[in-house]
């Protein structure tokens, strides 16, 4: 018997289907000597920091740093039944071989190798390895499973980025939370990144826009402008020595040009395309995208390729065709070069994102908005990638008047190629603004002469534009790159940039604003503060791409675990033991809420709101509530002068309690009795206890 575990239930329903595992249990199907059961996304994961000791469960700069030595694991709250299931299966006596058929990637490779180490399986482990839901994929990855050891560097580099996240997140936050009184969400992609943006917003600000004028003369049929002129004098001095003039064209050179097809899309460019074209946020596109690869419409979209492998190139014409068709007349013809976007050479774990030909099956209107808009953008990609490069004449006439150069542009298209598609997709979108044409010079002739009208157009130089999701993900993606594309090293992974982007969002570090399709990036105060505050060793994205690097060279056998993780050690180290606080913190970092005491676990405010009384650290957890069924039961309540007691002494005095016992009422001292839980205990002390 084969116990199959996939990453979720929609993809291990499908992986059944295929294996013939038909009889659905609690937690699995079975079937044809295979079960298949699931995880649901991550199962178990790195333990908390109060699983080694538990003072940890209270934040005091005193602890830091905290790195393990052995690291610990612990179920994902909620998920104990499913890896109860999955201990059951892999522990029954007919199962003689585990297939791992989680994602076929470095987050996909940890969530199955954590269960099967919590779970203690000693079995034999298979890797199923595809890029597409499709059944013949599906049965085709069953024929070519490897032993997962092959995988086992590619664990290694997911365990190790997880490692780093949990030393650099756990003590990086607690040392600012600590130090500056408040929740400062530090991580080792999330602050680089926000870096970023706050230094664009620095730009933005500072931005003094300087005043241009451009001389234009009017020769009828067409327009000549001058270069950019900073000076108005000297402009208006060309105006008067221009108007009204006879000019003559000074040079008419035309040159033949092509534009190739785009590429095919990997995850980051799709989420790019997405949010300019259609406004969807990165988080989005990857949902959309996940959703259409578990209905089998398209190919595994957490890739980094933009190319097809060889063996691609016999099946692949008919899922174009079929793309194509989506948008254009079935009598269209068109040339399919396959040889375009195939080259093993630059596939690395997964290929480009394409259809898969379960579309021509696919009723599109049946299908959720985005969802459908994202797969008409795939299928739109594919069809023009394989297609006929653009080709165009491009003419430019040359003026010059007072020793001053004019010139103008013009394109004449000779052969549309894969822009014929891309008119039919806008056509269908009802884009009247993509569907303008450019506009063709009329015929003009080197010595040909004109009378002008001139004019001045003023403008203004442009500040540097805010980030919207497309250009951050682009600055994340070349962070420190080298010329040479092959040596790109990046922040994060086309996986894992979305999630950080959300996150800076929900740790109120980041906002978005904007329009409903047209959205940008903003630091909050408390973001630009953070990054005040933060050492360059923390928000640099050029430290950050070479962690990223190295766990590239940890995934292809290159570099130690070990030595990688020492390194993210000593860095932290260092930064507990040299960080200063930054002088006048309380500007950056006001509270506009009045403090009633100090937390007893990290030692930040604790404020007062509706339900209670909190430590503004949310991630603390410390809170004593209004509700509390101790106080409640006697008929008390948690008062403001209370809480203030408990805070500063650990006690305070209660009078009049009931009790439900005896129906009497009584007086006695109440003992805050914190161990760092989820909840806050107390104790009561009577006059015969201190006796």
């Amino acid at each position: 018997m084969n116990l199959v575990i996939a990453e979720k239930p929609s993809v291990a329903q499908s992986i059944a289907a295929v294996l013939g595992a038909n009889k659905r249990h609690d937690g699995y199907m079975e079937g044809s000597n295979y079960i298949v059961s699931w995880c649901i996304g991550h199962l178990v994961e790195l333990a908390t920091a109060d699983t080694y000791d538990e003072r940890y469960a209270k934040w005091d700069y005193a602890d830091l740093p905290i790195l393990p030595e052995n690291w610990q694991y612990s179920i994902s709250n909620g998920k104990e039944k499913q890896v109860r299931i999955l201990k059951e299966l892999a522990n029954r006596k007919d199962v003689a071989v585990i297939t791992s058929a989680t994602d076929a990637g470095r987050e996909g490779e940890l969530i199955f190798r954590l269960v099967y180490e919590k779970i203690g399986c000693k079995k034999p482990v298979k890797r199923l390895w595809i890029s597409s839901m499709e059944e013949s994929a599906i049965s085709d990855g069953f024929k070519a499973l490897r032993d997962s050891t092959y995988y086992d560097d590619l664990y290694h580099s997911a365990l190790c980025r997880a490692k780093a996240d949990w030393i650099v997140g756990i003590n990086a936050t607690r040392l600012f939370s600590v130090l500056y009184g408040q929740t400062l969400n530090v991580g080792r992609v999330m602050s680089p990144t926000l870096a970023m943006i706050v230094e664009r917003e620095a730009a933005i600000s500072a931005f003094k826009p300087e005043p241009f004028y451009t001389i234009q003369l009017d020769c009828g049929t067409f327009i000549l402008s001058s270069e950019k002129l900073t000076d108005r004098q000297a402009a208006e001095a060309l105006l008067k020595d221009c108007d009204g003039q006879t000019i003559a064209i000074h040079s008419v050179e035309s040159k033949k040009k092509c534009e190739k097809p785009p590429k095919l899309y990997d995850l980051t460019t799709l989420q790019r395309e997405a949010n300019r074209m259609l406004g969807f946020t990165a988080e989005q596109t990857l949902s959309y995208a996940q959703s259409l690869y578990e209905k089998k419409l398209i190919t595994y979209p957490r890739t980094d390729s933009r190319y097809l492998t060889l063996d691609m190139s016999e099946s692949t014409p008919a899922v174009v065709k079929v793309a194509a068709g989506i948008f254009m007349p079935q009598s269209f013809e068109f040339s399919i070069c396959i040889e375009q976007v195939t080259d093993n050479s630059k596939v690395s774990d997964h290929h480009a994102i394409i259809p898969t030909i379960c579309i021509q099956d696919c009723d599109l209107a049946s299908l959720p908005f985005g969802e459908r808009e994202l797969l008409l953008l795939i299928s739109l990609r594919l069809a023009c990638a394989v297609n006929e490069s653009c080709k165009y004449e491009e003419t430019t006439a040359t003026a010059i008047v007072s020793g001053v150069e004019f010139t103008t542009k013009g394109k004449t298209i000779l052969s549309e190629g894969f822009h014929d598609i891309e008119k039919h997709y806008h056509a269908m979108q009802n884009d009247k603004q993509s569907l303008e044409k450019e506009k063709a010079l009329p015929t003009i002739t080197a010595d040909e002469s004109f009378v002008v009208r001139a004019n001045i157009k003023d403008g203004k130089t442009s500040p540097p534009k805010h980030f919207t999701d497309d250009t951050i993900l682009a600055a994340m993606e070349n962070a420190n790159n080298a010329l040479d594309d092959s040596e790109r090293k990046g922040i994060g992974t086309p996986a894992t940039r979305a999630g950080i982007l959300e996150k800076l969002i929900k740790t109120e570090l980041l906002e978005r604003k904007g329009d409903k399709k047209t959205k940008h990036f903003l630091p909050t105060q408390k973001g630009v503060s953070l990054i005040t505050v933060l050492p360059e060793a923390i928000q640099s994205p050029q430290l950050t791409a070479e962690w990223e690097e190295n766990l590239k060279r940890i995934e292809h056998g290159l570099l130690s675990p070990d030595r990688f993780l020492e390194d993210i050690s000593q860095m932290t180290k260092s930064l507990i033991n040299t960080y200063t606080p930054i002088k006048g913190s309380d500007v950056l970092f006001p509270s506009n809420q009045e403090a009633i005491g100090k937390c007893p676990r990290c030692g930040n405010d604790v404020t007062e709101n509706k339900k209670g009384f909190c430590c503004l650290n949310k991630t603390c957890g410390f809170a004593l509530w209004k509700d509390n069924k101790f106080f409640t039961a006697k008929k008390k309540k948690l008062t403001k002068a209370i809480a203030i007691e408990l805070l500063k002494n650990g006690k305070a005095n209660l009078k009049g309690c009931y009790s439900e016992k005896t129906g009497k009422t009584y007086d006695a001292v109440v003992l805050l009795d914190d161990s760092g839980g989820k909840y806050v205990n107390f104790i009561l002390e009577f006059a015969s206890d201190k006796a």
